[in-house]
């Protein structure tokens, strides 16, 4: 089993910085592929950003490229996201998701390859 507690959400204007931050637990953190979703009130959760198990694959939805930034840190087994200009469309309840994989680059864009989900943390934005 692995455990994902999120942390970092609030309330910030647009155009300012958050950084989100998963703790995992009860795995080897280098075994855990890791990526973050959000989801809106009345919209499914979408993806916005993924990192493989070695740290040197990442990927971004669109809406998020170039102002997300994914990163991980192994001796603290954290992975975060560090959002910046954001937009009132930024504001959703992010997730922290993980999985053990075998292989070190993957990266998973889809919600279904991951086994275990953190609680959420909300992120609003107001413009």
């Amino acid at each position: 089993q692995v455990q994902l507690v999120e942390s970092g959400g609030g309330l910030v204007q647009a155009g300012d910085s958050l950084r989100l931050s998963c703790a995992a637990s009860g795995r080897t953190f280098s075994f855990l592929a890791m990526g973050w979703f959000r989801q809106a009130p009345g919209n499914e959760r979408e993806f916005v950003s993924a990192i493989s198990r070695n740290g040197r694959n990442t990927v971004y939805a669109n809406s998020v490229k170039s102002r997300f930034t994914i990163s991980r840190d192994a001796a603290k087994n954290t992975v975060y996201l560090q959002m910046n200009s954001l937009k009132p469309e930024d504001t959703a309840v992010y997730y922290c998701a993980a999985d053990v994989v075998s292989y070190s680059s993957t990266c998973f864009q889809d919600s279904s390859e991951y086994n275990y989900w953190g609680q959420g943390t909300q992120v609003t934005v107001s413009s």
